[in-house]
């Protein structure tokens, strides 16, 4: 007797090999059979002739260290087909902290991944000091997915240094001793690596870059040998782009790599970074590809996450717009729950008062507060993305586009699409992978040997974007219905989410749809 026992369905295996119809039978949680046909009977059976049967898919670049103290869903990556994820990415995360330190690190992440305080203030316990005991917290409940983590250097420069880590102030030789003792011990209680952030792009919600962002070389080898002592694992790194030489606080690209490459083939840890296109840099993608092939070549683990589709936000009544500024709406949306606002700025008389006000001055001290009035500024950067929500529009679907068309002011255009749908329509504005205005540069870097997929950032980013959906937009678009280019195979699109990532973080019990795997 099996306790399930899928027929019929289309088994993508998770390994490349070609897609078969087969039945699946499973028992005390692990796969025992795969067959055309499969005899016997079983606690539950399923008839998934028509369907696709693949493996769990893991999800390594997420921000769910939270939310993993209300949420054992772990929505919404858990409706998209995750069965594992990875928490601690880019050096923040909720441990290890000093009792009284814990206001620090939720504004730590609210500034660098937009999740807002509140939820953070309410949902998490804090039930733990330590790494090891924030992965006894995980231990301790039953989620609807296997969670892995990394120890991230942000929370652990708070802990040794305090305000001075806070400050990004140089670490004494007592400091990296303390930190290199923590960072051991996390790994041998079971956290797959250490992550650090590098990039002035991640900052707290007081404006301060997270901490390690200047973090010596000295201080980096340390912590990397303390990971390699404590028994290897991965270490991942959110890098800066900024072009070579200049006068900047940090490294341009190519000394950024150099020292990465370095780091993998000086301790064989598996080193991992964050890679999109810039519209500044556009190219860049090319070197950092090349850069890690050749690193491989040698020896080393140098290897890009990339993403799936554009990265930047969604353009919408409900978060950030062109009319945020507007002394109007800042009124209306003061007063009125979201349904209200929505059924006020669908009335002609408050779209005019709205189009003919300018905005109030942005008060720097506020983030992100003068986001809506730069978007007005871009419209043919913000494209409409109908009704079949489309991540690859053409530029005749930009807001300028569109406007033009229509003989119309890109505000006038703007405030129309945001109205659509009773004022739930979105906006695009991909503000990086999409400087072609197509998904070919993302073809290519999916593709390339050395890249990984990644970069979904589930539960992060809640008011610009919600990519933990990329796990089931690798099926749609990639393998359906891509009709501007070339698209990846089912077989492809399911290997590079399942045995591929699977092999980053060290995992050899799942990922495919094989007996003895864990289902």
């Amino acid at each position: 007797m099996f306790d399930l026992l899928i027929r019929g369905g289309t088994v993508v295996d998770g390994t490349g090999a070609p897609a078969r119809v087969a039945d699946v039978a499973v028992r005390n949680g692990r796969i025992v059979q795969v067959a055309a046909t499969i005899v016997g009977e079983a606690v539950e059976e399923i008839d998934a002739t028509g369907k696709l049967v693949t493996p769990g898919f893991i999800d390594i670049h997420t921000h769910y260290d939270g939310q993993i103290s209300w949420d054992t869903l772990l929505e919404p990556s858990s409706g998209h087909g995750v069965t594992t994820v990875v928490v601690g990415n880019c050096g923040v995360g909720f441990a290890p902290v000093r009792p009284g330190r814990e206001e620090w690190l939720v504004q730590l992440m609210e500034g660098v991944e937009d999740i807002p305080g509140t939820a953070l203030h309410e949902g998490i316990n804090w039930e733990w000091e330590t790494f090891p005991e924030y992965l006894d917290a995980i231990d301790s409940r039953n989620y609807s997915m296997d969670i892995a983590a990394y120890v991230p250097h942000g929370a652990v420069r708070g802990y040794v240094m305090g305000d001075r880590g806070a400050r990004n102030e140089d670490a004494t030789p007592q400091d990296i001793a303390e930190m290199a003792a923590i960072v051991r011990e996390a790994r041998e209680a079971g956290a797959v690596g250490f992550s650090t952030s590098r990039t002035m792009g991640h900052k707290a919600r007081d404006g301060q870059p997270v901490p390690g962002t200047f973090a010596s070389s000295t201080e980096l080898n340390a912590l990397a040998d303390a990971l390699v002592a404590g028994g290897g694992g991965i270490f991942e790194i959110a890098p800066e782009v900024l072009p070579d030489g200049g006068d900047q606080p940090t490294m341009g690209m190519t000394e950024e790599l150099q020292w990465m490459g370095d780091l993998a083939l000086r301790t064989d840890l598996k080193v991992t970074y964050l890679l999109l296109q810039y519209a500044t840099m556009p190219d860049t993608w090319k070197q950092a590809l090349d850069y890690s092939s050749m690193i491989m070549e040698k020896g080393g683990y140098l290897r890009p996450q990339v993403a799936a589709r554009p990265f930047g936000m969604m353009v919408c009544w409900a978060a950030y717009h062109p009319f945020a500024k507007r002394p109007t709406f800042i009124s209306l949306a003061a007063s009125l729950s979201l349904a209200e606002l929505r059924a006020e700025l669908a009335k002609p008389s408050v779209r005019t008062e709205i189009l003919s006000e300018a905005d109030e001055p942005v008060n720097s001290a506020v983030q992100f507060d003068g986001l809506g009035p730069a978007l007005g500024m871009i419209p043919h950067l913000i494209y409409a993305m109908g009704d079949n929500v489309d991540y690859e529009p053409t530029p005749a679907m930009s807001v300028k586009a569109l406007a033009d068309a229509a003989s119309v002011s890109t505000f006038e255009m703007a405030y129309d699409l945001l109205n659509e749908n009773g004022g739930t329509a979105s906006l695009m504005f991909p503000t990086l992978n999409y400087v072609g205005e197509n998904h070919d540069v993302i073809y290519e870097m999916l593709t390339h040997p050395a890249a990984i997929n990644g970069l979904s950032d589930g539960g992060a980013h809640v008011r610009m974007i919600c990519d933990a959906s990329i796990p089931t937009y690798l099926l749609t678009h990639w393998a359906r219905d891509r009709d501007r280019g070339p698209k990846l195979s089912i077989e492809e699109a399911v290997r590079i989410q399942t045995t591929a990532t699977a092999e980053v973080i060290g995992l050899s019990d799942r990922a495919q749809v094989a007996e003895g795997m864990r289902a």
